[in-house]
């Protein structure tokens, strides 16, 4: 009877940590050794071409599905972009009416102190109240009252002109942002078609995965429902949620793969991924490939349970460390959340918490 996956990872992990302990006996005091990396295997080969086949087709459907999910990401961020640029539209329109108003109340102020600049057809200012003057204290206080008019000029000049400034700094703010309104309402409206182009894509792939289910033996369907047995995780290195997101995203083994499905019930990579994290109190983006930028990059040599890992390139496939070259994942279509061993299309490794 052939070994079961898992427990042949397992074996081989068990044996290569013996012989790393005995190379690490003889090594001199003080000469650390080298973390050994986690194994990449193959799929597992079933001995069915149609199995193989339809686990093709289904890593296709899975990376139009992921597309699909990137695409819907940036267009709810661009939606985000459109409605941010035209809130600065209003408030800066409604600067632009506010410094106009102020422009018309300074204008006013400055109108008057230029039409009582004159007196009796005298232009006032201190020769005139010299001249016009019966003594000392009466040019003083001419003098005093002038100089007080003078300033009073100067600063509603002064308020007139920071209302033109102000005006026309709204005004440009309100050319920038509607610029920008319309720059985001255009890369919607591409977004929009493009995630169109991607779920005929997604169903066309769906539609030709589905010709391939009537030729699967019960064999192949007791592989797929396969969970990957009993597993021990050791998590005395994981932080708390890292900790807790592996125990989640393991609780939810023999859930089924639902391509666009976050559960509780069905899941999508992604979505495992997103959901275990959310149990942890941690906020994941949608889709693999924006996964994939998330948190911090790992040496596949540094792995640690609840790690994110990656494969492709672009990334259309994401699972979570669970160690000994393990991880847990909702792996394709017709499958289910189970513990697989690292595959060897692996690309990279995040850690997010």
């Amino acid at each position: 009877m052939q070994s079961h996956p898992v427990k042949r990872v397992v074996s081989g992990a068990l044996a290569a940590a013996s012989v790393i302990a005995i190379v690490t006996a003889a090594q001199p005091a003080g000469t650390a050794a080298a973390s050994p990396l986690p194994v990449l295997q193959a799929p597992p080969d079933s001995g069915s071409d149609a199995l193989a086949k339809y686990r093709d087709l289904a890593a296709q459907a899975e990376k139009a599905n992921e597309d699909l999910l990137k695409a819907k990401d940036d267009l709810a961020a661009r939606q985000g972009d459109l409605d941010k640029a035209n809130g600065d539209v209003a408030n800066a329109h409604n600067l632009s009416a506010q410094a106009a108003e102020n422009v018309k109340k300074y204008k006013v102020d400055v109108d008057k102190f230029a039409n009582a600049s004159f007196l009796s057809g005298v232009q006032m200012n201190k020769l005139s109240a010299l001249l016009a003057g019966t003594s000392t204290q009466e040019f003083l206080d001419r003098s005093s009252a002038l100089d007080q008019i003078a300033g009073q000029k100067a600063a509603a000049l002064e308020k007139l002109q920071g209302a033109v400034d102000q005006a026309n700094a709204a005004e440009k703010l309100a050319a920038d942002a509607a610029q920008r309104a319309t720059a985001a309402r255009d890369a919607a409206a591409k977004l929009t078609d493009d995630i169109t182009a991607k779920k005929k894509t997604l169903d066309d792939q769906i539609a030709e995965l589905k010709k391939t289910e009537p030729l699967l033996s019960q064999s192949d369907r007791n592989a797929q429902k396969d969970t990957g047995g009993d597993i021990s995780v050791d998590l005395a290195n994981a932080g708390p949620a890292a900790a807790a997101a592996v125990q989640a995203a393991l609780s939810q083994r023999g859930k089924p793969y639902v391509w666009g499905a976050t559960g509780p019930d069905s899941y999508d990579c992604s979505g495992l991924m997103q959901w275990a994290y959310k149990q942890a109190g941690i906020s994941l983006p949608r889709s693999s490939e924006q996964q994939s930028t998330t948190g911090t990059p790992v040496p596949r040599s540094q792995l640690q349970p609840g790690d994110l890992v990656f494969y492709y390139s672009p990334v259309s496939h994401v699972g979570m460390y669970i160690g000994n070259g393990m991880m847990v994942h909702a792996p394709t279509s017709g499958d289910v959340v189970k513990v697989s061993p690292l595959l060897s299309q692996y690309v990279g490794a995040r850690r997010v918490a």
